[in-house]
């Protein structure tokens, strides 16, 4: 059973859903780096993860990444779609036994495996982030050697890097760039 003490909200489960790609993703990422990232994100009590447990996490991370990574909003609810057709249980709701208040679930039961668990959370919450906004919940950084995914809040043009830090070293790159090929051999 998952130990969290309060419901996440759409949005909070996707700053999780990001979160948990972005060190997925790493090759060298152990399962105290994953129980940090989860315990950030609200969860307590023991997280005991597995090898068997960090390789259907680190499955379902490759698989949400491509909701990330779609080229539109008709992508990403392609990408999502396919994910809630494959890999998802019923809608159902649950309380944990009554320690949270009542709240929807796409994985089989209160005690489904991590990788199910991750990605059907982070389904729903990537559906209702396209239905309400009706447009893509996210994107990959465009820095190079970034690759991070990251979540849009808010509206106004889209968004290509994950973080400031990842922007600001793409425009200082660019312009030493151009100074190089204005000054010349």
């Amino acid at each position: 059973m998952r130990y969290i003490r309060r419901v996440l909200t759409p949005n909070e489960t996707l700053e999780r859903t990001a979160a948990l790609i972005n060190v997925l993703s790493l090759e060298t990422a152990a399962a105290g780096q994953v129980a940090d990232v989860l315990r950030t994100h609200g969860e307590t009590g023991e997280l005991a993860l597995s090898a068997s447990d960090m390789e259907e996490l680190r499955s379902a991370a490759r698989a949400l990444r491509e909701v990330f990574a779609a080229e539109g909003t008709d992508a990403a609810v392609s990408a999502v779609n396919g994910l809630l057709r494959r890999s998802t249980g019923r809608l159902r709701l649950t309380s944990h036994d009554g320690s949270t208040p009542w709240h929807p679930h796409l994985d089989r039961d209160d005690d489904a495996p991590w990788g199910e668990w991750f990605l059907a959370s982070s389904c729903l919450a990537l559906a209702v982030r396209l239905w309400d906004r009706q447009r893509p919940p996210g994107g990959v950084c465009a820095s190079t050697g970034c690759g991070n995914v990251f979540v849009v809040e808010g509206s106004g043009p889209a968004r290509r890097y994950c973080s400031r830090r990842c922007a600001t070293r793409e425009r200082v790159a660019a312009h030493r760039r151009g100074r190089g090929a204005a000054t010349g051999p």
